[in-house]
């Protein structure tokens, strides 16, 4: 699934989440922050809020344009873990962010893999050896 957004001096912010009774893993990934038509002279700071390991809040910026010298940044697919969100920290945009969205639904926890293939029929691989000088 495609992800767009548009942040502006009236809409700051855009937090993208999950149901939490979803039981699918979601990937969200960034790949380009760019700034639109209309946009000042001016730094845009975007930064992402998500939650770290012990649940507290962080901020962190992660695109800083400026129409004149870096209107647009590519992020090579940035991953993130939902619920996050993306906030316009300092000028007015508007800036367009893009991504997309994956998601892996998990497997029954009952399913169970076929042990039916036997010792015999599986590959062994050879040693690895040391290369030569």
């Amino acid at each position: 699934l495609l992800l767009g957004c548009e942040l502006t001096a009236s809409t700051k912010s855009y937090t993208f989440q999950v149901d939490e009774e979803d039981d699918s893993d979601h990937i969200l990934a960034l790949s380009v922050v760019c700034l639109t038509d209309g946009a000042k002279d001016e730094c845009n700071v975007v930064e992402v809020v998500g939650r770290n390991h012990e649940n507290q809040e962080i901020a962190v910026p992660v695109a800083n344009l400026k129409l004149s010298c870096q209107p647009l940044l590519s992020l090579d697919n940035f991953k993130l873990q939902p619920p996050v969100t993306f906030r316009l920290a300092a000028g007015s945009g508007p800036v367009h962010l893009a991504g997309w969205h994956r998601i892996k639904h998990r497997e029954d926890a009952s399913f169970e893999e076929d042990d039916d293939l036997s010792e015999e029929d599986e590959e062994e691989l050879p040693p690895i050896m040391p290369a030569k000088k």
